[in-house]
């Protein structure tokens, strides 16, 4: 419920600081295992955002809460793949979707580092919100644990696409955890679109980084 008062976070510098302004690599550590993550300046996508650094955080501070072992996770707009990364290493068997353009960039960072750890293979596709989701992701056939979707909410006009694909994946006993700096009358706008149909809980706030990190679930009829 939006009574339950929410934890207030602090995102931690974990990471080393940049050098390069291009194609710049991120280091990370979470969950006892340093990421790198190669960001691009080309695409919002490629770059590593404060609500991936938030959710990112969250579940490794919360395995208990949030048990991904074994789980099947999809994350939309994935971008550089941090919190997809996070959530292999957790033991989860993750679905990192983004956008064609953003696939590359997103396949190299989660395949080189995950590639030497005893985890589940995560798998890369593309998914543009809210189009061939019955055809690509048929309900019948894809079922998840967890939705996971941070920073996905800007000043954009993707909006309907994007609740309509949160809609899509949200099945009775997924769980949606949406992560996102909120700056723009927008995303209000999108959290009360989402508070008509979810039952929506705010786990944790960032106050520096004006991040809430939101639960939602299907109501129950």
């Amino acid at each position: 419920s939006l009574t339950d008062p929410p934890v207030i976070l602090k995102i931690l510098q974990n990471w080393v600081p940049r050098v390069s302004h291009y194609f710049d690599k991120e280091h990370y550590t979470y969950v006892g295992h340093q990421i790198i993550i190669q960001e691009s300046i080309e695409h919002f996508g490629a770059v590593v955002w404060p609500g991936a650094l938030a959710l990112s955080q969250y579940l490794e501070s919360n395995q208990e809460q949030f048990n991904l072992k074994d789980k099947k996770v999809l994350e939309i707009g994935a971008g550089t793949g941090l919190v997809s990364i996070v959530a292999c290493i957790l033991g989860a068997y993750v679905t990192a979707t983004d956008l064609p353009e953003v696939l590359e960039n997103l396949s190299y960072n989660i395949s080189r580092n995950t590639q030497d750890m005893n985890v589940h293979k995560p798998e890369v596709r593309k998914l543009v919100w809210g189009e061939d989701l019955s055809e690509d992701f048929p309900v019948s056939t894809y079922h998840y644990d967890f939705l996971l979707a941070t920073d996905v909410v800007y000043h954009h006009t993707a909006l309907d696409p994007l609740l309509a694909t949160m809609v899509h994946f949200c099945q009775p006993g997924t769980v949606l955890l949406w992560a996102n700096k909120f700056r723009f009358s927008t995303d209000y706008e999108f959290l009360e679109k989402l508070c008509d149909i979810f039952n929506i809980t705010i786990l944790a706030e960032f106050p520096e980084s004006n991040v809430k990190l939101l639960k939602a679930t299907v109501r129950e009829n």
